[in-house]
């Protein structure tokens, strides 16, 4: 359960470190890999928690989450559209869905281990 945790204050700390500036027009591409690689990191964690974590599942999903995302910000550039922002309502709400499911599980495993005298 720690590693994607470490995996992700390193990649933090990292990229806090390096500064590089990224075009405008890849400012787009950008958050949606954000938002596909955070997705997968709390869906991965919640795995963990639920004790069924996949790292095949964790890897493929992120891959294809990314590639359609890109894919429809892609189109929608040519199309005039913003289609990139159904993908980012998508990754935002399953972002919200997995943290609000990893602290239900944090809390009750800790009111769980703190037993009914100690609350």
């Amino acid at each position: 359960m720690w590693m994607p945790l470490l995996g992700l204050l390193f990649g933090a700390i990292l990229g806090s470190a390096i500064s590089f500036e990224i075009p405008i027009a890849y400012a787009k591409y950008m958050s949606i890999a954000v938002l596909a690689s955070l997705d997968s990191v709390f869906g991965g964690i919640k795995s963990v928690l639920e004790d069924r974590f996949d790292g095949f599942i964790l890897l493929t999903g992120f891959f294809s989450n990314t590639l359609l995302a890109a894919m429809l910000a892609y189109l929608g550039d040519k199309l005039g559209v913003d289609l990139y922002m159904a993908a980012v309502f998508a990754f935002g709400v399953r972002l919200f869905q997995n943290l609000a499911t990893i602290r239900h599980h944090l809390i009750s495993r800790t009111l769980r281990n703190l037993g009914p005298d100690k609350r």
